[in-house]
């Protein structure tokens, strides 16, 4: 997964829209009924029954995702199922057939009356390979139980549109929370597969907030392992960001939303987040909770919360259905993603929430992990690679260099209507001329945009969103007063240790190791196992790296790592190195009279 060292809890994108045509046409269909027991959780299995009486041949297979909107990531979720079955009316078994890892064939179908399957919670199950991220996947506890749909529900193939029914059996006393609504027997809705797949569940022993926000309700509900970790604590720490939020959008453009927050131990607790239309989901380490409100956890939460205008009101036809069985890439990863980082940052800073120092601070940070990653790696090329291995080694860019580019169009657009416009603006216009039910041309959007603001914005797209052209960052914040340097030498020693460490699949591993280091015997990708003897892990990474902060030069400290499954133990010294300060801003005192009526337009809602 993503780098715990970035801190940036990385978000997942493209929750589901549904054309009014489709919604009209599933309204008239008789629903599938779902039935689950979460009173039986003693097998890490959800046993699965889903009642239907319409079956035709072209519904004889038994689909199960092959990924989910935004993952990202092959899941191949038929490699969790258990007993898959099909009955008809008298309860005999009918035949069925195993067609591929995510396909049942049912033979006889028109005689099916119940399709019965269990299925196993993915953070408990080890798989080989295409581990699901802990936010995209599901959890069954005495305590609580975590669903995502891709990774419970099926559907016969050509009813990706029938309406869903869903009635899940648990324990009187446990909280639910869902974006999904219910009826008065208690059975959940949704208009069709997508809907369900975009409505994640979280029940069980939770704690529940609420509050408003410009007449929007705003939900928070918490399952902590501890129970240490509540609700009301996580609403605190968000309540100004959410606030900045819906300033930024002119007010939500959902009437209910709910934040699902899943903090869990060990190695289990990996950062993530998931978002989806009316809801994002949450899976941190119940240990770290408050180094999360540290690193800022309420502007993660604004960064989901954005998606309620990219991708729920603005989205490409390739998002409107989803294709559950072949991943279809989307170009526009930049709008979804990128743009919902930038607005999750600057959004901070038009509400008082951050000074401009501070937020030049959040632009020195992507820069400095930009650095780490392909600069000749396109946001189109990005895109489009992003479900293959090459692409997912530089997906995590998008929330930085990618955040990075799209400041940089904001400014454009502000600098071209002369400060009476910037990308916030044409944002919530695009809002206004798609939505939810309207979805863009996925062929054709560059043009769309271009149309809607400059002819100078297509030559923008072509640098620095399709190629990889060199940023102007120096150029373009010059145009606010803001100086910037790529490098500046101090001529100052520091100490070194000439590495650094991350998170990956729940371990911390080397990375950026240096050429000195490397003649030590240490490579990129090492797993951390011990430090002095002290078990590195993500409940002690915190604390073994402040002590690593303090070591000074020629102090030696010793690291045993795992590499191809060896155990080795190395004994390292800390030296120094001169300190070269990358990527700084600062405002320009001397700044002119236009400098500084660009930087009063792009310091605030327009």
């Amino acid at each position: 997964m993503k780098s715990l060292s970035r801190l940036l809890l990385i978000s997942v994108l493209l929750a589901s829209g549904c054309s009014s045509s489709l919604l009209r046409k599933s309204a008239a269909l008789a629903p599938l009924m779902y039935e689950i027991d979460l009173n039986d959780r003693a097998d890490d299995l959800f046993k699965v029954k889903l009642s239907v009486n319409d079956l035709k041949r072209e519904n004889a297979v038994y689909q199960f995702a092959s990924t989910a909107p935004g993952t990202y990531q092959v899941m191949d979720i038929g490699r969790f199922v258990r007993d898959f079955k099909a009955l008809d009316a008298q309860g005999d078994t009918l035949k069925t057939e195993r067609l591929s890892t995510n396909q049942w064939k049912i033979h006889e179908v028109g005689q099916a009356r119940e399709i019965r399957y269990s299925i196993a919670e993915t953070w408990d199950t080890p798989v080989d390979e295409h581990r699901i991220y802990p936010m995209a996947g599901t959890s069954l506890e005495a305590d609580h139980v975590q669903i995502n749909g891709q990774a419970v529900f099926g559907y016969p193939t050509g009813m990706q549109n029938r309406p869903l029914q869903i009635k899940l059996a648990h324990p009187q006393d446990w909280l639910l929370g869902t974006a999904l609504n219910r009826n008065s027997d208690g059975v959940f809705y949704a208009d069709n597969y997508d809907h369900i797949v975009d409505s994640p569940f979280l029940l069980g022993q939770l704690t529940r907030a609420e509050m408003d926000v410009k007449g929007s309700a705003v939900e928070i509900y918490v399952y902590s392992k501890s129970s240490r970790i509540k609700a009301e604590q996580v609403l605190t720490s968000a309540k100004e960001v959410l606030l900045a939020a819906a300033a930024f959008t002119k007010g939500l453009p959902v009437k209910r939303y709910t934040f699902l927050f899943h903090f869990e131990d060990g190695n289990k607790g990996a950062l993530g987040a998931w978002e989806h239309s009316y809801s994002s989901l949450y899976t941190f380490n119940d240990a770290t909770f408050e180094q999360m409100l540290q690193q800022d956890i309420a502007g993660v939460m604004a960064h989901e919360f954005f998606h309620i205008v990219t991708p729920l009101n603005i989205h490409s036809e390739i998002i409107e259905q989803f294709n559950f069985v072949e991943p279809v890439p989307s170009e526009h990863l930049w709008l979804y993603e990128a743009t919902t980082e930038w607005a999750a940052q600057i959004m901070k800073l038009r509400g008082g929430l951050i000074t401009p120092e501070q937020y030049a601070q959040i632009l020195r940070s992507k820069l400095n992990i930009d650095d780490h990653f392909d600069k000749s790696y396109s946001l189109s090329r990005l895109a489009l690679t992003s479900y293959a291995p090459e692409g997912q080694q530089q997906y995590g860019n998008i929330y930085h260099r990618g955040a990075i580019i799209v400041g940089l169009l904001d400014i454009r657009l502000l600098e071209l209507s002369n400060g009476k416009r910037g990308l916030r603006e044409v944002i919530n216009q695009l809002a206004k001329t798609y939505g939810p039910q309207r979805a863009f041309p996925e062929k054709k959007f560059f043009d769309v945009f271009v149309a809607m603001t400059h002819p100078e914005i297509a030559d923008f797209f072509e640098r620095y969103i399709k190629n990889a052209e060199p940023l102007p960052i120096a150029e373009y914040y010059n145009k606010l007063g803001i100086k910037y340097s790529e490098e500046i030498r101090t001529g100052k020693q520091v100490p070194t240790l000439g590495m650094g460490l991350t998170l990956n699949e729940g371990r911390i591993v080397l990375f950026n190791v240096t050429p000195k280091m490397q003649e030590q015997g240490l490579r990129d990708g090492d797993i951390v196992l011990t430090y002095n003897g002290k078990p590195v892990k993500l409940e002690t990474i915190q604390e073994i790296g402040r002590e690593l902060f303090l070591l000074q030069p020629g102090q030696t400290y010793q690291l045993a790592i795992e590499r191809d499954k060896k155990e080795m133990t190395f004994k390292l010294e800390v030296f120094t190195k001169e300190q070269i300060d990358r990527h700084v801003f600062e405002i320009d005192p001397n700044a002119t009279e236009k400098q500084l009526a660009l930087r009063k337009a792009w310091m605030k809602n327009l």
